[in-house]
Order: C-alpha cells, then sequence, then structure tokens
C-alpha cells in the first residue's frame, strides 16, 4: 500500500482489510472501475475506485486475489452504490458476484431530471455543478499495465473524489423538486439482473444487417449467432475475433455446405476454417431443417405516414417545450421512435408509466385522442381542452 496526496492505492489484502474496517459504518460508496476489453469477451477489471466519508482508495484487483472483504461492504443493501454511467460498471459487478449490488444512485440518470442531456459526460457534471475542470488526459490509459504512476491514480481518484461531492446537492435539489421518487423506476430498471444476463439464442437481433435476411435465413443467422457468442464466451475473446457480422450475414445467406465453398466466403480467414470450419457447416446443415413455424420472425415494421408524422412532430414540440419548462432533458421523458410508437397506438411504452405518464404521458394520449387541444400563447405551446 502506499499513500499518494490522500488517496490510498491498495494492491495487497492485509491492507485491503484495514481498509474496509475503516469504511465499514459509511452508508455512500462512491464507485468507480477503470477495465479493458479489448481483447476480451468480459471486461477485465484493472482498477477499482472508492470514496467514502473522507477516505479515497484505488484498489488493484491485478495484485489482490480476493475482493470479498470489500465485495461484501460493497453489497451491503443498507449503503448506497453511488456510480456515473453505471451500465459498464454493473455488469463488472454482475460477473464478480452474479448478482447486482443495490440500492444504486446513477448520477447521469438523476442529472437528465436537472436539465443536463441524458449522456452527460462525468467532467461536464463536475465542472457545471461544482465549478471543477477535470483534465481528460488519462482518458486513454491502459490500466492493465504496471506500476501506475502518480497521476494516473490521481486521475482515477477523481472519479470518485467528486461524485462524493456532488452527491448530496444533487438530492437536495431533486428533494426540492419533489423528484427523488421518480428515480425509483429507473433505478429499479439499472439493477435488473436479466440486462445483465447474455441469451446466446437472442443475440441475432444484434448481428448488424439481419434486418435485410429473409425468415429461413433468419433461423440460420440464429444458430450461427448463438453458437459465435458461446464460443466467445468459452474462450473468452470478443465475438468479432469469432466471425465478423458481416460473415454471419454472408454465412446466411450463401448457405455453404462443405470446407470447400466454406473457404469461397468473402472475407472468411484461413485459420478461422481450420479451427471451426466443421462446426460451421455442421451448423448451418442443421438449421437448414429447423421446420417452418420455428423460424425467428421479424416484427412487422411500419412506415408512419405523412399525417402521422406530423403528429409525431406536434407531440415531440409539446415534450421538448414541456421539458423545457421543468429542466428536464427531453431525452429522458421521450425519444421520437417511442413518440411514433405512441402516435400508432402502442402503449407499453416508457412515456406511459412512472412520473413520465403523470409528467407527459397522459396529456399526449389525450391530446391524441382529442380530448385535448394544443395552442400558442406568449410563444408557448400550451395543452388545454378543445373549445
Amino acid at each position: 500500500m502506499q499513500t499518494i496526496d490522500d488517496i490510498l492505492y491498495i494492491d495487497d489484502e492485509k491492507s485491503l482489510a484495514t481498509f474496509c474496517e475503516t469504511i465499514r459504518h459509511e452508508n455512500v460508496l462512491a464507485l468507480d472501475t477503470e477495465f479493458i476489453r479489448e481483447k476480451s469477451y468480459y471486461p477485465q477489471l484493472c482498477l477499482l475506485q472508492i470514496a467514502a466519508g473522507d477516505h479515497i482508495a484505488c484498489i488493484d484487483p491485478l495484485t489482490i486475489a480476493s475482493l470479498d472483504p470489500l465485495l461484501e461492504i460493497i453489497y451491503d443493501i443498507n449503503k448506497v452504490k453511488l456510480f456515473h454511467a453505471a451500465r459498464q460498471d454493473l455488469e463488472i459487478f454482475f460477473q464478480l458476484r452474479g448478482r447486482i449490488p443495490k440500492p444504486v444512485f446513477d448520477t447521469q440518470i438523476a442529472a437528465t431530471l436537472l436539465g443536463f442531456n441524458d449522456q452527460c459526460g462525468y467532467a461536464v457534471l463536475i465542472n457545471k455543478i461544482l465549478g471543477i475542470p477535470l483534465e481528460k488526459d488519462q482518458a486513454r490509459t491502459d490500466w492493465s499495465q504496471r506500476p501506475l504512476n502518480d497521476k494516473q491514480i490521481q486521475y482515477a481518484a477523481n472519479d470518485v473524489r467528486y461524485l462524493l461531492q456532488v452527491y448530496p446537492l444533487i438530492i437536495d435539489k431533486l428533494s426540492s423538486q419533489n423528484r427523488i421518487e421518480w428515480l425509483s423506476d429507473d433505478f429499479e430498471k439499472l439493477t435488473d439482473k436479466s440486462l445483465y444476463l447474455i441469451d446466446p439464442d437472442s443475440t441475432w437481433r444484434r448481428v448488424s444487417g439481419h434486418n435485410k435476411l429473409k425468415p429461413r435465413q433468419l433461423a440460420i443467422l440464429q444458430k450461427l449467432a448463438a453458437w459465435r457468442e458461446q464460443t466467445a464466451i468459452d474462450r473468452d475473446r470478443p465475438r468479432r475475433w469469432i466471425l465478423a457480422d458481416d460473415i454471419l450475414i454472408s454465412l446466411a445467406q450463401q448457405l455453404p455446405a462443405n470446407l470447400l465453398q466454406l473457404e469461397k466466403i468473402r472475407g472468411i480467414k484461413s485459420n478461422t476454417v481450420d479451427k471451426f470450419g466443421d462446426a460451421i457447416i455442421k451448423i448451418i446443415v442443421d438449421a437448414m431443417n429447423i421446420p417452418e413455424d420455428q423460424w425467428p420472425r421479424l416484427p412487422k415494421w411500419q412506415r408512419t405516414t405523412p399525417q402521422q408524422d406530423a403528429l409525431v412532430d406536434i407531440c415531440v414540440a409539446y415534450m421538448k417545450q414541456l421539458a423545457f419548462e421543468n429542466e428536464i432533458s427531453p431525452g429522458i421523458l421521450c425519444n421520437r421512435k417511442d413518440m411514433e410508437k405512441l402516435v400508432m397506438g402502442e402503449s407499453e411504452l416508457p412515456i406511459l408509466q412512472g412520473w413520465r405518464k403523470q409528467l407527459i404521458g397522459q396529456a399526449v394520449l389525450d391530446l391524441l385522442q382529442g380530448k385535448q387541444a394544443l395552442r400558442v400563447k406568449d410563444n408557448k405551446i400550451i395543452i388545454q381542452p378543445p373549445e
């Protein structure tokens, strides 16, 4: 263990145990992670930063055999876990323990209720609220390299130092506006275990170009994509290292029946054929026998009519006006795609749930059903009963 200014750099089990005893009674833990995943399927945790009370530490998981003493504290349901843009950090914790630590508070999500855009960066948030400019010169650091220098450690520690400072200010502001409860549903979704579970059979939907395939080709793509995902998991390699998306599409379209035909697929490497050729051919042959009633289907896509587009424009304009009046990012209320779905009659949408429905969703529904009307007054869009 070493100390850099007020930052502890912990790289052994004994120092970690001592630190855990120091922070055990703190109720708010500011957390961040540094990781790499360019050469692996799973993110490789390289550094874990934590601020609790007056204590800040950068913990080195590459030199510590077990993080269990710290994880026991992090997974304490009586402690708030504070993150900014938590999704990837939570993926790492899910990988470590198979579940998500709760409760979680994500300042990026919370900031949208204070008028920040829905992808507000940490440096922007800290500068805007605390007036502290943060250096970005270590953003491209390879966090797997050792030793880390003092500047890298200070940079990493700042990600939790100021997170802990900005948190009570955000809470006070949201409380004064009676918006704390608005975050409950969003944080519940963020910590839903299903968000982090891997289902190889559904990965075909993320293959670029899948929407151009016919149903039978989709059945073949589904099996190939599932095999690629499982192989990437088993080997802990990026899925693109197994097969690229464009090759999966070509395989589903050209249906090679033997290794000679497989070798002629544009872009496929000879070592890929050597390693996986037999498995790929077998998957294709087996998938060609899948009954038609088991073929995956793409949802029927309906193009909005010009009149529906106009309605969407009107609803989006009203939403932006309402977001401006309430100092909320429009993106946290509803995106245009969901507004199109609403205009076309869909009902299972975030805008029709929880606080979003109360703030805007019901009003837009009433507008679409003719129960309300829009008019312009004092250069503002307002909604009122039709005359």
